[in-house]
């Protein structure tokens, strides 16, 4: 099966700043839709997101994981199930003791990548990441996954991805488009 990570906040829902909250979760238009395409074409998705909200005490691991369930029930509902999620909780100048460490899941190193390739049996060099941060692309490229797509209308190519070999697009939507067409 073709497998298509994504990374989170940016991608799939408005980034807000450390969301914790089902009503802060907040679909970016066409998201949802995106998602659908990408089961119709028998794509499996994997999200990997840093979230050291839980290192910062921002918000606790059992907060997140609740909204991750969620998010992950909500859209299965709508026909645009997640075959998993890996979360990195880590930063090293967080609060909370035994988050605050450095770590080889912390995009922009590959370790949630790894992971996932190991838990589901994924060629990576077959793999897809749309992400809208440099560390989502940084953490692709170094996990060997060739196919990298930058959402963020915002910012140019250049300082997007820098040396990295990405396209970009202006929202999850239409690079689901691009991928699928």
């Amino acid at each position: 099966m073709k497998t298509v990570f994504l990374d989170r906040d940016g991608v799939i829902n408005f980034d807000s700043g450390y969301v914790r909250n089902w009503v802060d979760f907040i679909f970016l238009p066409g998201a949802i839709n995106g998602l659908k395409n990408l089961i119709r074409c028998n794509f499996q998705i994997i999200v990997v997101t840093n979230q050291s909200g839980i290192a910062r005490g921002y918000y606790t691991e059992r907060e997140y994981l609740s909204l991750e369930r969620k998010v992950e029930r909500y859209l299965s509902k709508k026909g645009a199930p997640i075959t998993a999620t890996y979360y990195c909780p880590h930063h090293i100048n967080g609060s909370i003791p035994e988050f605050s460490l450095n770590c080889d899941c912390r995009k922009p190193l590959p370790g949630m990548f790894v992971k996932a390739a190991s838990d589901f049996d994924i060629n990576l060099s077959e793999a897809i990441m749309i992400g809208d941060k440099s560390s989502d692309m940084q953490a692709a490229e170094a996990a060997g996954i060739p196919s990298r797509y930058f959402i963020n209308p915002k910012m140019s190519m250049t300082e997007a991805s820098g040396e990295f070999n990405t396209m970009q697009f202006e929202s999850l939507y239409d690079s689901v488009d691009f991928i699928t067409s």
